[in-house]
């Protein structure tokens, strides 16, 4: 099996990981309550999902 005869720099290192990090994940805004969630999904805080309740949200504090 072949090995590297030389070791290879920081800096090349760095250029073949500026492809691995994570972006971010979208955010929407829930047309009922107005908190943030991920947009295609329900609202973790109130149910609704497109207008309608289609899971019992949190119970408000």
């Amino acid at each position: 099996m072949a090995n590297p005869k030389r070791r290879h720099s920081k800096a090349r290192r760095d250029k073949r990981r500026t492809h691995d990090a994570l972006s971010r994940p979208g955010i929407s805004i829930c047309d009922n309550c107005g908190e943030t969630k991920l947009p295609h999904r329900v609202c973790p805080s109130c149910g609704f999902y497109r207008g309608r309740e289609v899971v019992e949200g949190k119970d408000e504090l």
